[in-house]
């Protein structure tokens, strides 16, 4: 099994950093597509920053713990989390990027049969949530909720469960957040997409968190 779930180890500072250095890599193209004009100020400091920051965060979350045990798992499930929200809308930021500069797509409706309807902003968000969430299962099976690598094949039946009632969750919030806002020009658009991003993301995050410890990788 597992280490101690309210024991510091030098293993977790080091995925502690390591998810730090990952978030402030994939926090670049995020802050291009919403705040273009923050971009080069923070260029040189986002990667040193939460570098330094996510391990302190880790930190304060073990310290806490030692009065309210469980604030340790939901601490690194926090850092896991905001990773995985950062891979979710970097890879949907370099996704528009890519095919506006070179294909010309927007982000509007393509309406089907007159019922329903499709956007390309939908199968950016689907394609960023898969990635994430590949991302999402060997942070929390290994680190999070800290499971050997051995595993029963139920925890592969439940770990798709839970995460594509996830998926559909996280894109349907962040798609009918998008469409509700109705952005008219380019700049909305890049800012409501990760708005939506972000409100997919957290409603996702809960139902993930209660999925995975209560479901997957209880002990």
């Amino acid at each position: 099994m597992g280490t101690n779930e309210t024991k510091l180890t030098k293993r977790d500072l080091y995925f502690a950093m390591f998810a730090g250095f990952l978030i402030g890599l994939l926090f670049l193209p995020v802050l291009k597509n919403a705040k273009p004009d923050l971009y080069d100020r923070f260029f040189y400091t986002s990667i040193p920053l939460f570098f330094i920051a996510t391990p302190l965060g880790l930190i304060i979350a073990y310290e806490i713990s030692k009065k309210i045990s469980f604030v340790w798992q939901l601490g690194k499930f926090g850092v896991s989390g905001i990773l995985n929200v950062l891979v979710d809308m970097g890879v949907l930021s370099l996704l528009t990027f890519f095919f506006r500069s070179n294909f010309k797509i927007e982000a509007n409706d393509l309406f089907f049969s007159g019922i329903t309807f499709l956007s390309f902003y939908s199968i950016y968000k689907s394609i960023s949530f898969i990635v994430a969430n590949i991302n999402s299962y060997y942070w929390n099976k290994y680190w999070t909720f800290d499971r050997d690598a051995d595993q029963k094949k139920s925890e592969f039946i439940q770990f798709f469960i839970v995460s594509l009632l996830g998926f559909f969750i996280n894109v349907f919030v962040a798609s009918i957040t998008f469409h509700i806002a109705n952005p008219t020009d380019i700049a909305q658009q890049g800012r409501w997409e990760l708005i939506g991003a972000a409100m997919g993301s957290i409603v996702g995050l809960v139902w993930n968190f209660i999925g995975y410890k209560f479901l997957v990788f209880k002990k």
